[in-house]
């Protein structure tokens, strides 16, 4: 006998069949990623993490895998998570759950994540997709495209006195006596201006190629850190594309200098300085390299508008470069989605 108000398995069906008529997006991330293929990376970091024997069984490593991924697409906090999974039926379905199984709660997500950043794994995972890229023919191509976002994190209420001793690598005392108050505090995030607006967090330096628009390298730096002092991290070879293009803070002397020397040729904005601005032909082609480096700000403008924005809730630079890697791994999933379904749908 059915129970008044719950589902059956034919009401069900019928409404993930509605769901999949109304062009569920979840249902096309699902099916089209190859999930399987993070399976070993994913199940060797759990088995050097410290977790007690006995109790229940783990979760599935891609299930929880695909709840960070989850997490990155709506940016999501943990508590947020769980609730969203037990109240959506699209997330239950992305997730291969059914109504009568356990859901990972909140601490379990958060222990997830918190193994895979303490090991480093998410930079592997977002590697393995590229290499998966490659194999399907999208090969970074067309050149490269440099720039850097700002990623906020929760402001600390801090005093001068507390934010000078936390600059100088110094640890305020009333904070060692007070290990719950310590935990709350981001002593790597740093703050910087922008437009005259102060900002507290750390930054996300990307390499985008320039014909498919994916992500191709990442690095994260505290805020503080000038977008120029990073770009040989996110730098590729010239079989990504010769053409190095980013807005007019990446333009010195050395880094032209720098690029020459790995043959790569320089398509970066020139820069006004005090008494000496841009001559008409340097606005001409000021011009003509932005309409090309703007595709660099479609990525992050992507985060912002599509993905639940830039803020992450996390404390320290590890946890912030997982955060990050994993927003920008999932920004590729889409991306290859789009460009799939623009050729046809031809996917593995």
């Amino acid at each position: 006998m059915q129970i008044l108000g719950q589902l059956g398995f034919f009401d069900l069906t019928a409404r993930y069949d509605a769901l999949s008529q109304k062009g569920d997006p979840l249902e096309h991330l699902a099916q089209h990623i190859p999930w399987a293929r993070f399976r070993q990376t994913l199940e060797k970091s759990l088995a050097r993490s410290k977790r007690p024997k006995g109790g229940r069984p783990p979760f599935d490593a891609v299930l929880m895998f695909k709840v960070l991924v989850l997490q990155a697409l709506y940016n999501l906090s943990d508590d947020q998570t769980e609730y969203q999974i037990r109240d959506r039926l699209s997330f239950m379905r992305f997730l291969g759950l059914d109504l009568h199984q356990r859901i990972p709660d909140a601490k379990t997500i958060w222990l997830f994540r918190e193994t895979l950043a303490q090991a480093g794994v998410v930079d592997t995972l977002f590697t393995q997709f590229d290499t998966y890229l490659a194999g399907q023919g999208l090969q970074a191509r067309g050149g490269q495209l440099i720039d850097a976002s700002l990623i906020p994190v929760p402001k600390q209420r801090n005093t001068r006195e507390e934010n000078a001793m936390v600059k100088a690598g110094e640890c305020p005392a009333d904070w060692e006596a007070q290990p719950a108050k310590r935990r709350q505090k981001d002593t790597e995030a740093r703050w910087t201006k922008k437009h005259g607006v102060s900002h507290f967090g750390y930054k996300n330096h990307v390499n985008v190629d320039k014909r498919h628009k994916l992500i191709r390298r990442y690095t994260v730096s505290d805020a503080g850190v000038h977008d120029s002092q990073v770009l040989e991290e996110v730098l590729q070879s010239q079989a990504a594309g010769r053409d190095v293009w980013a807005d007019a803070a990446y333009r010195s002397d050395e880094i032209e200098i720098q690029l020459k020397k790995r043959n790569l040729r320089s398509r970066i904005q020139y820069k006004s300085y005090r008494n000496k601005p841009l001559t008409a032909k340097q606005t001409q082609t000021n011009q003509r390299r932005s309409r090309i480096r703007a595709r660099v700000e479609h990525v992050f403008g992507h985060h912002v508008m599509a993905m639940g924005g830039k803020l992450i809730r996390t404390i320290g630079r590890v946890r912030a470069i997982a955060k990050i890697g994993l927003k920008n791994l999932t920004y590729n999933f889409q991306r290859f989605l789009v460009l799939t379904a623009a050729a046809g749908g031809q996917t593995a």
